[in-house]
């Protein structure tokens, strides 16, 4: 989604009444109940907190000109690879082999093979449940996404598609640091 993305792809951004941002920030603390304790840190109270639309349906929670937070339609809030780095055990995780690597850091979705061969591990998620995917042998993600089938479901088939890949390193979201 964000392959080609920049700043100048963000249509407008505005403040919003502080009642929009306690749902935001709950809608994000019931989808990572683990952030909970470090909500804070992420998003001050007094940090300033504008709300980005962008092209392809695309909102952003942006905190002090750096955004935390992306949602695509009505689909869940997801973090960025920048948050997720500070906080990684806010979300499930997933590994793929190191076959699928270069697949994955090139915006490819994620195929059942590269998660059930021995190089790739699940945790126990259900469809439509975002997760962060780490290469093999690697500490951080490098991409989130979004299940399109359950663990078990991608054990039992193994094959076809099973994470539509949403944010990924060097994309363009990756290498925007702020927005002004």
């Amino acid at each position: 989604m964000f392959k080609t993305w920049g700043p100048e792809d963000v249509s407008g951004q505005n403040q919003v009444k502080s009642s929009v941002q306690r749902g935001i920030k709950t809608s994000i603390l019931e989808t990572y109940p683990r952030l909970e304790p470090v909500m804070k840190d992420i998003w001050p109270k007094d940090g300033n907190m504008v709300f980005a639309k962008c092209k392809d349906h695309v909102s952003m929670v942006v905190v002090d000109k750096v955004p935390i937070f992306f949602q695509q339609r009505d689909g869940p809030w997801m973090p960025t690879l920048r948050v997720l780095h500070q906080y990684p055990s806010m979300m499930p995780r997933v590994r793929v082999d190191t076959g699928a690597i270069k697949f994955v850091l090139r915006g490819a979705s994620i195929m059942c093979p590269g998660l059930t061969s021995a190089g790739g591990r699940m945790e126990k998620v259900e469809k439509d449940t975002p997760v962060q995917v780490l290469a093999e042998g690697k500490e951080h993600a490098c991409a989130v996404g979004i299940m399109t089938m359950s663990s078990d479901e991608v054990t039992s088939i193994n094959k076809g598609i099973c994470i539509d890949h949403i944010h990924y390193l060097d994309d363009g979201l990756w290498k925007t640091k702020e927005l002004s």
